[in-house]
């Protein structure tokens, strides 16, 4: 499984985020997408129109489990995609801002 850490990530680098609506809102870091796991293969389209060509796609989630299950689907397409350990939980503990859907700090659920 391709990981990286939340302090390898640099501002920048293109975020995933597949966790679902309530979690999203209540908090994510900002300039991520947003495409939950539960809808992930309907809307694929919507990743690959946002993601940088032959760039990196980190798949984020709150701690690592399902932003895992989508790595290994994207890297199954052929996608340069690596699974964010610790997920949100880590990201909001290393101190790196989350914002809620009306760009106002924001928490982790």
């Amino acid at each position: 499984m391709p990981t990286v850490q939340v302090t390898d990530l640099e501002d920048g680098d293109f975020l995933l985020d597949v966790r679902e609506d309530d979690e999203w809102q209540a908090g994510h870091a900002a300039g991520a997408l947003h495409i939950p796991i539960s809808e992930f293969v309907a809307r694929y389209g919507e990743l690959t129109e946002a993601a940088p060509e032959d760039g990196r796609v980190h798949v984020i989630c709150r701690s690592g489990g399902r932003s895992a299950q989508v790595t290994m689907y994207l890297v199954q397409q052929g996608v340069d995609a690596v699974n964010v350990d610790g997920g949100m939980q880590v990201w909001a503990a290393a101190g790196r801002p989350v914002v809620d859907d009306k760009g106002e700090p924001g928490h982790v659920l």
